[in-house]
C-alpha cells in the first residue's frame, strides 16, 4: 500500500528506513510544515507539502500514512485529524524487532530495530517504542508514550498515555508512569511517578511537582476537547 509520512524530520528518516526494511508499504514522501523543506528529497523521497495536505490523499490515491512526529501530544492530535479524513494510519515495525505473539498492538504504532516486546504485552495507538527498547511481560505502554532507545521496563510496568520514557532509563517491576510524565535518561525507576511529573536520578526523584487534583482534573478537560 502507499504511504506518505508524517514529519521530514530526524524521526521521520528513521520511519523511512523502517518503512525500506519490512517492505510492508510503498512510502511516496514526506509531509512536513517546514515551507523551507516543500519540493526537496530527503533520502530520495519528495517532501510533498504541508501536513494540512493530508486530508486530500485520498483523492491523489495515497490510501494510508505513518506518523513520524517525537512530540507525543501532536503526534496523537495528528492521529486523530487522519481519522476524520478516512486516512488509514499503518503501523512502522522494523524487522529485527521481537514481539510476542500474544502482544497486542495498537494502529500508528512505530517499532524501531532491536526493540522487544515480551509476552502479553498491550501497546497502544500511536506508540514509539525507539531502538533497542525492552517491554517486558504483561506491561502496558498508553495512547502516544514514547520509550526511547534502550529503555528497560520491567513485568508489569504501566507508561499511562503521553508518558515519556528517556533513553537509557530503567523502571522496576510493577512500577506506574502517570499521564504525561517525564522519565530522564539514565533514570532508575523504583516507585509510581505521578502524573505530569518529571524524574530524573538513580533512584529517581522528582524536580517538578505534581498538579493538585482540581489542577489535573483542569488539564484534562483542555487536553480533552
Amino acid at each position: 500500500m502507499d504511504v506518505v509520512i508524517l514529519g521530514a524530520g530526524g524521526h521521520g528518516r528513521v520511519v523511512l528506513d523502517i518503512l525500506h526494511q519490512s517492505k510492508g508499504h510503498h512510502p511516496v514522501g514526506f509531509l512536513d510544515n517546514n515551507t523551507a523543506l516543500h519540493g526537496r528529497r530527503i533520502d530520495g523521497l519528495p517532501v510533498l507539502g504541508g501536513i494540512e495536505s493530508a486530508a486530500d490523499l485520498k483523492s491523489r490515491g495515497i490510501p494510508g500514512a505513518v506518523i513520524a512526529i517525537g512530540d507525543n501530544g501532536v503526534r496523537r492530535s495528528l492521529g486523530d485529524y487522519l481519522e476524520s479524513a478516512e486516512i488509514q494510519i499503518v503501523n512502522a515495525i522494523h524487522p529485527s524487532a521481537q514481539l510476542a505473539g500474544n502482544a497486542i498492538f495498537g494502529k500508528g504504532v512505530v517499532i524501531a530495530a532491536g526493540a522487544l516486546v515480551c509476552a502479553h504485552c498491550q501497546i497502544g495507538d500511536y506508540v514509539i517504542l525507539n531502538t533497542g527498547c525492552i517491554v517486558d511481560h504483561e506491561s502496558m505502554i498508553a495512547t502516544a508514550a514514547h520509550i526511547c532507545p534502550g529503555v528497560r521496563l520491567a513485568g508489569h510496568v504501566t507508561v499511562e498515555s503521553g508518558a515519556f520514557i528517556g533513553i537509557g532509563a530503567t523502571v522496576v517491576q510493577n512500577v506506574r508512569i502517570g499521564f504525561e510524565a517525564i522519565v530522564g535518561a539514565g533514570a532508575v525507576v523504583t516507585k509510581n511517578v505521578d502524573p505530569m511529573t518529571t524524574v530524573v536520578g538513580v533512584p529517581a526523584q522528582p524536580i517538578k511537582d505534581a498538579p493538585n487534583a482540581e489542577e489535573f482534573a483542569s488539564l484534562l478537560a483542555v487536553s480533552s476537547r
